[in-house]
């Protein structure tokens, strides 16, 4: 089973760094959490950045990595996995706004700087796979009118920091999940005070890599990273991460640590899908 285990190693903080824009202030509660319970226990997913810096890129864990800086704790414990990894697979959020009037995010959101809008039939569809490269997002309201923003640069850097602009058009003023659906209709009743949907383009692992190392930062919440397998309940001690000792010192320890569990069998290796009820 051991070398099916995810690779589990502990790296400096401060080498971790987000792919995406992030409220500090999420983390806050998060703190309290980990003084109160004293282990880490789900680590982040972290991969390497090819630019010679040291440096990781967070793909899932943007409030653990935060409350650790916060924290003032040198080292974190993470999953680590490599860029071209077969386990690794990106996917795509979408956003669902309510609370704010639709009207008035349009208005917002055709003001934005280097970019134009325009409506669209809404019964054109194409997957996001086969949008033209200027193409930022697909938008429909509860009217069921769709619009799409497009961007004046169309490079990579250009329309990434012009998708951030579209996200802060409605960030703090309308109310946002993430969802997989598309259309308004696939959202049932569920919102009564529905502003849009938004729909945002595709990214490859590694033109989110690219722009990391750049520190061109994405919208919040519309990458979905995932891994397998994942490491789950690892409840590693933080008096381990934060003890005055030498990085490599700390990992030796962190083997030993998982060879005693294996020993004893306290890890579980799931080979399949698998859902837990007690998070």
């Amino acid at each position: 089973m051991a070398h099916n285990l995810p690779q589990l190693q502990i790296l400096p903080t401060a080498s971790l760094t987000p792919h995406e824009w992030h409220d500090d202030q999420r983390a806050k509660p998060l703190v309290e959490r980990l003084r109160a319970s004293g282990v880490l226990r789900n680590p982040p997913i972290v991969t390497p950045l090819a630019d010679g810096t040291g440096r990781y890129m967070v793909l899932d864990g943007a409030n653990r990595s935060t409350a650790f800086r916060q924290m003032g704790l040198p080292h974190i414990l993470a999953q680590v996995v490599a860029p071209d990894d077969p386990g690794l697979d990106l996917h795509t959020w979408n956003h669902v706004l309510w609370g704010w009037d639709a009207a008035e995010f349009l208005k917002t959101l055709g003001g934005i700087e280097d970019t134009r809008m325009q409506q669209i039939d809404p019964t054109v569809r194409r997957p996001q796979s086969r949008w033209p490269i200027k193409t930022l997002v697909w938008v429909q309201t509860p009217d069921g009118k769709a619009h799409i923003v497009r961007s004046q640069p169309d490079d990579l850097a250009g329309r990434s920091r012009r998708l951030v602009e579209v996200a802060r058009a409605y960030m703090g003023k309308a109310t946002l999940d993430r969802t997989t659906a598309q259309q308004v209709s696939q959202l049932g009743d569920k919102y009564a005070e529905l502003t849009a949907i938004v729909v945002y383009p595709p990214y490859t692992p590694g033109e989110v890599l690219e722009l990391c190392a750049a520190g061109i930062l994405l919208p919040p919440g519309i990458t979905r990273f995932t891994i397998s397998p994942r490491g789950l309940r690892v409840n590693y001690p933080l008096d381990e991460l934060s003890a005055d000792r030498p990085i490599e010192t700390k990992n030796a320890a962190l083997e030993r640590w998982i060879s005693e569990r294996i020993a004893r069998k306290g890890v579980r290796y799931y080979a399949e899908p698998t859902v837990l009820y007690d998070e």
